[in-house]
């Protein structure tokens, strides 16, 4: 078979750039398709989602390098890394009612923003503020550690153990509407969250993902 009868590779393009040795590749055709993480300085080249990833296309800044968190097109969760790329998980929203209207999530129509700083993610909606929790455990629900008691409604005395300590840091998305209610509140890390993105000063990646519909296509 000659090589024009082969299958031709699909596109490959830089989508993100979140410094200059970290970047989002996309693998595929009409801008949808495999997503690759790249850390040269590290060595790290990693897959976040094998198959129909599309960008995000809301402003998005993340200078943050150990925990990396990435969102598509329709805004119905995360993919994140806790060590620097290395590894991803798939985070969804808070179970609870996030929204006013009692959803869990943030409709893609009103998310505004990203941002990823000091290992902790911040989706801005027109009206609410998701965010992840600070960057390390509670040190009273870790192994060893003495728990947490909390008080229900009728009197009794539960605690929040090492045993089942609820969602780890960075692996849910919450507003406070959301942590009302929750064991999560009680832990350290869900502590005093701010009410606005923090600022970000001199980054010096893109604000925005990048793609070309037309990539890998015959002119």
């Amino acid at each position: 078979m000659n090589s024009l009868a082969q299958a031709k590779e699909p596109p490959v393009q830089v989508v993100y750039r979140f410094d200059d040795h970290r970047y989002l590749e996309l693998k595929g055709y009409d801008c949808e398709g495999e997503l690759w993480y790249t850390d040269t300085i590290r060595g790290i080249h990693t897959e976040p989602v094998s198959q129909f990833y599309r960008i995000f296309t809301r402003k998005f800044v993340h200078p943050s390098e150990r925990y990396i968190a990435i969102t598509g097109w329709g805004v119905g969760g995360f993919i994140v890394s806790r060590d620097h790329g290395q590894t991803w998980q798939s985070v969804g929203f808070s179970p609870g009612p996030n929204e006013p209207n009692g959803d869990d999530y943030a409709p893609r129509e009103d998310v505004t923003s990203f941002t990823v700083v000091n290992d902790q993610g911040f989706l801005q909606t027109k009206h609410s503020l998701y965010t992840s929790s600070k960057p390390f455990e509670d040190p009273r629900i870790l192994p060893g550690g003495p728990g947490i008691p909390y008080t229900l409604e009728n009197g009794k005395v539960q605690v929040l153990e090492a045993q089942y300590p609820g969602e780890a840091w960075g692996m849910v998305y919450m507003t406070k509407l959301g942590l009302e209610g929750t064991t999560q509140i009680l832990k350290t890390n869900w502590q005093n969250l701010p009410d606005h993105v923090p600022e970000v000063k001199n980054y010096q990646g893109w604000d925005h993902m990048r793609c070309a519909m037309d990539a890998g296509k015959a002119k």
